[in-house]
């Protein structure tokens, strides 16, 4: 039977090698996933770039377009406090998301102009359909970006999913809720302050018990496999031994 180091990470990791492109689907998903890994990337100086995949339109109550622009506004406030370096918004619909080869194109030309080293997006068991299709969008971006020899990770947003890297985000936790606030028009529509902390604090699990909140995330290893491949080779040592 294999014991629980064997399963989970039980040591925080360093930072991921920047440049980071982080594909976030709504305006918010930066933040409630990967905000405090974010932080720490800004106080290292490591260079960080967030896209906004969908416009958010169906994301709360009353008139479409002021709430869009609404969601800008938060998403350059939130972004501008967490220190990311440069923010870019493909405005597709928002529960609408579809695989596409444009949207695709776009996200090839991007790698090639920001050049990262370490590529972001959601993990494939997310919930939000919106979610899962971006992570598609982008690992077939990836495959197609000939010029990228980085890494990529996948980020928990709303659930808790296989992970093999452990940031510990304890000494900016606070700082990360408070730029979670900045998302009023996301926060009453579900107890997402909540979640992420939930998240944050079950990520300690762990790590010492003095540690506060950690963020996972999956580095995958051989960018021509399939995401699905990957994730499910980490299911089966579970069931080891039993």
């Amino acid at each position: 039977m294999l014991m629980e180091h064997e399963l989970l990470p039980y040591t925080a990791s360093e930072l991921p090698e920047g440049p980071w492109l982080v594909f976030a689907p709504h305006a918010d998903d930066e933040t409630f996933g990967m905000g405090g890994s974010l932080l720490l990337a800004a106080e290292q100086n490591i260079e960080t770039h967030v896209v906004f995949v969908t416009d958010g339109a169906l994301g709360g109550e009353g008139n479409r377009q002021a709430l869009i622009d609404k969601r800008i506004e938060e998403a350059t406030q939130a972004t501008n406090a967490l220190g990311v370096n440069s923010i870019h918004f493909f405005g597709e619909p928002d529960r609408g998301l579809q695989f596409d080869e444009q949207i695709t194109s776009s996200i090839v030309k991007l790698i090639a102009e920001l050049t990262p080293h370490s590529i972001f997006f959601p993990t494939p068991m997310e919930y939000h359909p919106d979610h899962r299709v971006t992570t598609r969008l982008v690992w077939q971006s990836i495959q197609l970006s000939e010029g990228f020899a980085g890494e990529a990770y996948s980020y928990e947003i709303s659930t808790l999913a296989p992970i093999n890297l452990l940031l510990d985000t304890s000494e900016v936790a606070q700082q990360k809720y408070e730029i979670v606030k900045i998302y009023a028009s996301q926060l009453t529509q579900a107890k997402y302050l909540a979640l992420v902390k939930a998240i944050d604090t079950a990520r300690t699990f762990s790590l010492p018990i003095d540690r506060v909140a950690a963020e996972g995330f999956f580095k995958f290893a051989n960018k021509n496999a399939s995401i699905e491949e990957q994730l499910i080779q980490c299911i089966p040592p579970f069931f080891k031994g039993i």
